[in-house]
């Protein structure tokens, strides 16, 4: 049975980054860099942006930075692609706050990630995600990344949320290949499932996946687009070839905790100022000369 939610599903597809938000060198953010940012990535073919998720520095934004970031984003991309505003919180009356805040901005879809730190069990999670999609009248996409969170979102859980009209999608960054196809073959008919983890993304699209929300395509939003739009075809062969250029980022670039690496690529590239906010902090000088060489090699530089 179709629902008004269809139409987000077929373009929840492709690269997708997961934008860093620009800071000024004091911490304020840089909102002439993030339009920028923004154009650039529209102009390099990405086919998603996200905003203030993990790795635009989600945890360090004020809940009105936050709000005023979204709606700063969803005004300039105007349309040309999607938003997927990252409007998740370890408490739910917060969460529901941010997404009704990013659909009054007008974002496409919300980005959930699992409430972090108090390790909530399976029914609290579910719980949590149904109050917001009923709270809140706007597509949403649940985000399982337990590297961070300390909190999975099992598969069981899922296929309850999956029932939901406005949960669209799932986000899972877990990093396993079989637990992403295990996701499809479960839900798959009803919600899209994408990845999160640069290094197995392509694989997952292989078996079925609709596509990844990256950290690499803010440093290589061309090859990122070109590697997903040909698996999109079905042309695997030649997603394989572009992605070999570049796969070397999805390591180098969590030589730390991401966005720290990703910001100073883009420092190197001219594309941002040198901000950052506690407790993450600037990439420590050792792994400058690695992170140079990669950028090199993926011919960004």
């Amino acid at each position: 049975m179709s629902t008004a939610y269809d139409e987000i599903k077929t373009r929840l597809q492709g690269s997708m980054v997961a934008l860093v938000t620009p800071m000024h060198p004091d911490g304020k953010v840089d909102y002439k860099r993030l339009s920028d940012l923004i154009d650039w990535q529209i102009e390099q073919g990405t086919h998603c942006l996200v905003a203030v998720g993990t790795t635009g520095e989600s945890a360090t934004l004020s809940m009105q930075e936050h709000s005023d970031v979204i709606r700063y984003f969803v005004k300039h991309v105007n349309g040309r692609v999607p938003v997927i505003a990252g409007t998740g919180a370890n408490n739910t009356s917060e969460a529901i706050k941010l997404t009704q805040d990013a659909a009054d901005a007008g974002a496409d879809c919300a980005l959930l990630v699992a409430p972090y730190y108090n390790k909530p069990p399976q029914e609290g999670l579910y719980q949590h995600y149904k109050a917001i999609a009923k709270a809140v009248n706007i597509p949403q996409m649940l985000y399982n990344v337990p590297g961070r969170t300390v909190v999975d979102i099992a598969q069981e859980t899922v296929e309850r949320l999956a029932d939901i009209d406005n949960i669209v999608a799932i986000k899972d960054a877990t990093g396993s290949v079989i637990r992403g196809e295990q996701l499809i073959k479960a839900v798959g008919d009803r919600i899209v499932v994408l990845s999160g983890d640069d290094g197995t993304a392509l694989e997952l699209m292989k078996v079925g996946g609709q596509g990844n929300i990256s950290v690499t395509a803010n440093v290589a939003p061309k090859a990122m687009s070109e590697t997903f739009a040909a698996g999109l075809r079905g042309d695997f062969d030649a997603a394989n070839k572009i992605h070999d250029i570049v796969k070397h980022l999805h390591r180098d670039l969590f030589l730390e905790s991401s966005p720290i690496p990703a910001k100073y690529a883009l420092h190197k590239m001219g594309m941002i100022d040198n901000g950052i906010r506690l407790p993450l902090v600037w990439l420590a000088e050792q792994h400058h000369a690695t992170l140079d060489d990669a950028l090199l090699r993926a011919k960004i530089m």
